[in-house]
């Protein structure tokens, strides 16, 4: 949002101001605008001048915490479930959010099948006479949830076994949503392995 903010004033900005700016990656143009000169904001020039470090210095901050804040979680999953961080598209935020959630549940985690309901991706029977269906579970831990949506969603970027599973499940008439959700189960199966053998209580910073 810091940085949304301070792209939106760069825009409306004196041109001047603005065209010193162009050009610049992301770090650069922070670090441009956090060491801008300043007196006093009197002016719409030195106004915007005064906005722009303030958002920049802001999130110059806000990075650090959140550059720290990662490499705490990082060892505390490597210190449980060193395994989990090594498998492809698994970052720090979603390892911890699967572990917490198997961790405050561990009477319901007694199969991949039960951690597959715990994380709300295992599908639920809706046949009725001949017709065979199923429909999306909206239940389980949501950010669990999430997780396993944002490590389909890496490896669909970079993995190219994904990808052509993806392209064979619509080429068969299923919708890439469809096919999103059945390989948010196939994740929750393959993690459940790892997960099934960490600690039942582990020790992990909150990521709310």
């Amino acid at each position: 949002q810091a940085i949304n903010q301070l792209k939106a004033i760069l825009v409306g900005a004196d041109p001047a101001l603005r065209d010193s700016m162009t050009g610049l990656s992301k770090p650069k143009l922070i670090r441009r605008c956090a060491d801008l000169d300043l007196g006093q904001p009197d002016t719409p020039v030195a106004a915007a001048a005064y906005t722009l470090r303030l958002l920049a210095r802001r999130i110059i901050e806000l990075t650090l915490e959140v550059d720290d804040l990662n490499q705490r979680i990082t060892e505390a999953v490597n210190a449980h479930t060193p395994e989990l961080l090594q498998r492809y598209g698994v970052g720090p935020d979603t390892a911890a959010a699967l572990l917490l959630a198997a961790g405050d549940n561990p009477q319901r985690l007694t199969s991949e099948a039960s951690f597959a309901a715990l994380c709300g991706v295992s599908p639920i029977e809706m046949s009725s006479g001949k017709t065979q269906r199923r429909r999306l579970n909206r239940g389980g831990d949501r950010q669990a949830n999430s997780a396993l949506y944002l490590i389909v969603i890496a490896r669909l970027r970079w993995d190219l076994r994904t990808r052509a599973y993806i392209d064979r499940r619509v080429s068969e008439g299923k919708t890439r949503r469809e096919a999103i959700r059945c390989l948010k189960r196939y994740v929750a199966r393959e993690l459940y392995e790892l997960i099934a053998r960490t600690p039942r209580h582990p020790s992990l910073p909150s990521t709310a």
